[in-house]
């Protein structure tokens, strides 16, 4: 017997030892490989193609379709529900099955002996079979714990609402992200080409400079002066198009179209570029914005939450009724009764909840307090932002009419230059610089106006009214786009109460 309790100990020693022996391999190129593929296949497929121009509220509604963290969030809220639904289970009572084979190797007998006089009263004997077959089904339902699940139910709830309140940030975001962008790369395409052309130009001027200069024409002073106000004409544009060149890739990315897809962009005419105005009054817009904001109607939420772990730390201290009932079966042929059921009542109380109840009752009304005051503090810097946001777009719609008059003056001085060019009568220095200082005044007038529309969006994230309607035609770009641009006309209106009704 000892001898078999030593090999059993050492099987045990060598099987723990294997266990702790065990690695993990890198992984493999291939394994990279494939998972890179997977990874593409799963961010570029089943997306709708690129078959016309694209309009703001196509590539917003491509952004809230197919954007990688738009969709994280779905799923977020998707986990929300289903944890919702889980905690509905822990309201119910406890339900335990099992059934089996019981055997063993030899008679379970005992015999008795008498504490009075020591001597054994009682030959061996035995009440049980060898081999028996078992069942039970117990059921146990604590009414105390039935409490507190349903508090926490009640918190998966709100903690569900508080997913949907992220989710309509993550959209905000999108939708804004998506028209500064866009409007970024409406200037990238209408003044890359240009851009591109006077570069040329530039160019060419200067290899005839560079040609003048070798064959030492004219005064060397004036030519290297030429070549440099040349160079930094080139340097000047280069940059331009540094800046410009990006745009459409960070569009691209915000739609998540791949990298490499040649899309285009229904370019507005100039005419159709109207200055944006703001036809709702600041007191509606903030009484709107302290509804409606996200961040804050997760804080209402988060106020409920802590205060319902308030309601849990009182139910804590109190006793808990546990009531029990059960089947039961037993082959064993020396029972008189082989199956039966029992039911039972029993009161059970920690008594250190007692002694803990105080404190955690203290901290759940502490923090209750500031979640209180959180949402304060952030109602009053959610009216700051709206202030800053009206500010910003007051001022960028001034900016853009200064840039408007300069364009159009600087276009009128280079159309002047070009009539004195082609008459001989200046150089092509100045009809250069004079069409430089053109492209420069229109490339600010289309940031501008790209800043002018960014800060008219950036008002109606700020107050937090939904341009996504809650329910649509079909899960469709052309759908979803119709939506948006249906919204955004009762914004542009003043008509919010048409917005908050979707």
């Amino acid at each position: 017997m000892l001898k078999g309790r030593k090999l059993f100990s050492l099987s045990l020693i060598v099987v723990a030892m294997s266990g702790c022996a065990v690695n993990s391999q890198p992984v493999s190129k291939a394994e990279g490989e494939q998972r890179i593929q997977q990874d593409k296949i799963a961010m570029f497929s089943k997306q709708e193609p690129v078959t016309a121009p694209i309009t703001l509220y196509d590539a917003m509604a491509r952004a809230l379709k197919y954007n990688l963290e738009a969709r994280l969030k779905v799923m977020e809220q998707a986990l929300s529900q289903q944890q919702l639904e889980l905690a509905r289970y822990d309201m119910l009572p406890q339900i335990a099955m099992s059934a089996g084979y019981v055997g063993r190797s030899n008679t379970s007998a005992s015999s008795s002996r008498s504490v009075e006089t020591g001597r054994q009263s009682l030959e061996p004997s035995t009440s049980l079979d060898q081999n028996r077959d078992v069942a039970d089904l117990t059921m146990v339902w604590n009414v105390l714990d039935f409490g507190v699940s349903y508090v926490s139910a009640k918190q998966r709830a709100d903690q569900r609402w508080i997913a949907d309140e992220r989710k309509r940030k993550v959209v905000h975001t999108v939708i804004q992200d998506v028209r500064s962008a866009y409007w970024r790369a409406v200037a990238a395409e209408r003044l890359l080409g240009r851009i591109d052309s006077l570069i040329d130009r530039v160019n060419q001027a200067r290899e005839a400079s560079e040609h003048m200069s070798a064959q030492q024409v004219g005064d060397p002073v004036e030519v290297l002066s030429y070549r440099r106000t040349l160079i930094d004409a080139v340097r000047q544009l280069e940059e331009q198009r540094r800046a410009l060149s990006l745009a459409k890739t960070e569009l691209a990315t915000l739609m998540n179209l791949p990298l490499d897809t040649a899309y285009t962009l229904a370019l507005p005419e100039k005419d159709d570029m109207t200055v944006p105005q703001l036809n709702v009054d600041f007191a509606t817009l903030e009484q709107t914005a302290l509804l409606s904001r996200p961040e804050l109607k997760e804080q209402d939420y988060q106020v409920r939450i802590h205060a319902a772990e308030t309601r849990k730390s009182l139910l804590r201290m109190l006793p808990g009724l546990e009531v029990s009932a059960g089947g039961h079966y037993d082959s064993n042929s020396f029972m008189v009764n082989q199956s039966w059921a029992d039911v039972g009542v029993k009161v059970t109380w920690n008594l250190f909840n007692l002694l803990s109840g105080p404190a955690a009752y203290k901290t759940a009304k502490a923090n209750e307090s500031v979640s209180e005051v959180q949402r304060q503090a952030m109602s009053l810097a959610i009216m700051a932002q709206l202030y800053v946001a009206r500010a910003n777009f007051n001022e960028a719609q001034r900016q853009y009419k200064t840039s408007e008059e300069l364009s159009d003056l600087d276009g009128q001085i280079a159309g002047q230059l070009r009539n004195r060019y082609k008459a001989n009568s200046i150089g092509e220095l100045q009809l250069i610089q004079g069409e430089l200082n053109a492209l420069n005044a229109s490339l600010r007038q289309d940031l501008a106006y790209a800043e002018l529309r960014n800060t008219y969006g950036q008002i109606l994230s700020t107050v937090g009214l939904d341009l996504l309607p809650k329910t649509l035609p079909s899960d469709r770009l052309a759908d979803i786009s119709q939506a948006l641009r249906q919204s955004e006309s009762h914004w542009q209106k003043g008509n919010i109460s048409a917005m908050q009704s979707f």
